[in-house]
């Protein structure tokens, strides 16, 4: 029998909920899940990734948890399963397996028909993207995602995939860490022709195109492509894997989706 009381512990999972129809059935979500608005305005606040409070979960009675690998714990994980709570961890990192996510979300929540119509729409895209990008050299791109230390991602994340897809190549993909830390002098050697400035994790704002200043001769400074961005289509799953697909080519020099 599909859940009936949901709670996500995600915000792009919370998100994907209500896009697939199964937003209804989510009794509870985290401080942060902000999208859609008007519908998270009427859930019941469980905490934060890393610190929800897992009494108020149990006595919302969740018949099921959503949570990931990487933003959740897994003590708490463990603590929900050992209460009788079924807990779903997800852990995409690739754009594929962003897809096939939304197909599992529709099967356990009772909304394949949503989720599958949605897809309908995504996996062409996703295809055709590709493809396109395959047949265009790779532009190196730095996508920072913290400040002070300078951090940043490494191949075996969901961004450095979803980047590639677009047309652009990781500058630091060849860092066998998920999260480089880096200085930016480094980053200059590796000379990258876009340098992508989201505003998640770490909010990125104007006043940091500054710290560029200094490499006045790397391609991306010098032909001013510093690009300010909303970190959503970067590393949300779901409707946003639709986002990213239709304008991020175009970043990088490539068609739009």
């Amino acid at each position: 029998m599909p859940a009936r009381r949901i709670v996500s512990l995600i915000p792009s999972i919370t998100e994907i909920l209500f896009a697939i129809g199964a937003g209804d059935r989510m009794v509870g979500c985290t401080i942060y899940c902000t999208q859609p608005p008007e519908g998270v305005a009427t859930k019941t606040r469980v905490g934060g990734e890393k610190n929800p409070k897992l009494e108020l979960i149990r006595d919302l009675g969740a018949d099921l948890v959503i949570a990931n690998v990487e933003e959740n714990v897994r003590e708490h994980v463990d603590t929900l399963r050992a209460w009788g709570i079924p807990v779903w961890v997800t852990y995409p990192r690739t754009v594929a397996e962003g897809l096939a996510m939304i197909r599992e979300l529709g099967e356990v929540t009772g909304a394949r028909a949503a989720a599958e119509a949605l897809l309908v729409e995504l996996e062409p895209l996703y295809a055709h993207v590709r493809a396109a990008s395959a047949r265009r050299r790779p532009v190196p791109v730095f996508y920072p995602i913290w400040r002070e230390p300078w951090m940043t991602i490494g191949r075996d994340t969901y961004i450095h995939d979803l980047l590639g897809v677009c047309g652009a190549a990781n500058v630091f993909g060849d860092r066998p860490e998920r999260y480089p830390t880096l200085t930016l002098d480094e980053m200059a050697a590796r000379r990258p022709e876009v340098i992508v400035l989201p505003d998640e994790p770490f909010r990125f704002r104007r006043a940091h195109l500054a710290d560029f200043a200094p490499y006045a001769d790397l391609p991306a400074v010098r032909d001013g492509r510093l690009h300010l961005v909303d970190g959503k289509p970067f590393s949300w799953h779901g409707p946003r894997i639709g986002d990213a697909l239709r304008t991020l080519p175009a970043l990088f020099g490539g068609e739009r989706g």
